[in-house]
């Protein structure tokens, strides 16, 4: 496929660079996050700990705050223990496992500022360790109020795409296509979608990463309400143009997705992006519908377990590769 470089104009200022040996796998992920591993800095340097908390899987990032509030008590717990349960007033004396249990509540309750007074800290360092424990449970409250209402309220784009995109027949040729649709209540305008597709290609025996703008059917919409099939046109003035299924397979490419829309309930703009490899490109399919009227006529079924769903049809000839002009 070195032919595609000749005479189609590629873009280098993507910013991925273009020597396909100074990278690995994909550029981006399939839920658009960028493929790319960090070093050289400290970990507390690395990541932005506001973001990792707001980017994190709900399931995983409650798991984390149980445990984080379980550990710091279970730590003042055994502080309190170490220093002794006889500084603290009103406790009595049990098994060492009854005494521990009583110290970890008592370590949840100052921690919480709950403070239901039936045991209390006596003596100096029992009531520094107290106000220190609570001190540190009012900024951990404020710090997890603010991420749950970050996480709550932070805009995004709620897109679900097609895991695989075709090459379909469209018109008296093909095109390329692949499917997105929101899929939850939210209302999106001016929906607007960019392609660009890295392909490796051979310069002299050094492998490249050649990029291109593919070129869109309909890249803007007012309202995506429904389902939207992107479509580009696989002409003669695609970077796709002269391809078989076979060079499909055996060429390294991946095409990159960019959306943006405007939520009018968050009123910000919101960005989705996700990637299609070659293989996962299926040659000679076609979307079915995935949205049908309701019994009564009177409003529309969106099916997202259809989002996927093609059926295999038979593709004219491949439009012939680029010739110089």
């Amino acid at each position: 496929m070195a032919f595609k470089k000749r005479f189609l104009k590629s873009e280098d200022n993507t910013g991925f660079g273009t020597n396909s040996n100074n990278s690995g796998g994909r550029f981006f992920n399939r839920d658009g996050t960028a493929n790319v591993q960090k070093i050289g800095t400290g970990i507390l340097n690395r990541y932005s700990w506001y973001h990792t908390l707001l980017e994190m899987p709900r399931a995983k990032f409650l798991l984390l705050m149980i445990a984080g509030y379980l550990g710091v008590n279970l730590v003042f717990a055994c502080i309190y223990y170490m220093v002794g349960i006889q500084h603290l007033a009103g406790m009595a004396e049990g098994s060492p496992l009854k005494n521990f249990s009583e110290v970890f509540f008592f370590s949840t309750q100052t921690f919480t500022t709950v403070g239901y007074g039936r045991i209390s800290p006596t003596g100096f360092t029992t009531s520094l360790l107290a106000t220190l424990e609570a001190f540190l449970g009012l900024l951990s409250f404020a710090i997890i109020t603010g991420l749950f209402y970050g996480r709550f309220s932070r805009p995004r784009a709620f897109l679900k795409y097609s895991p695989n995109a075709v090459i379909a027949p469209y018109k008296d040729g093909t095109a390329l296509m692949f499917r997105m649709a929101p899929y939850k209540n939210n209302m999106l305008s001016e929906a607007e979608v960019k392609l660009t597709m890295a392909m490796e290609v051979d310069e002299g025996g050094v492998k490249k990463d050649k990029f291109y703008n593919l070129a869109i059917e309909i890249s803007k919409i007012n309202s995506l309400s429904l389902s939207w099939t992107i479509v580009h046109p696989i002409d003669e003035n695609s970077a796709l143009a002269g391809f078989t299924e076979e060079d499909i397979r055996n060429t390294e490419m991946e095409i990159f997705v960019f959306v943006k829309a405007f939520d009018e309930i968050f009123s910000n703009t919101v960005v989705s992006r996700t990637s299609y490899l070659s293989s996962e490109i299926v040659w000679g399919a076609k979307f079915r519908l995935m949205y049908h009227p309701t019994e009564d006529g009177r409003s529309t079924v969106l099916d997202m377990r259809m989002l996927n769903t093609y059926d295999k049809v038979t593709l004219p000839d491949p439009m012939p590769m680029p010739t110089p002009a």
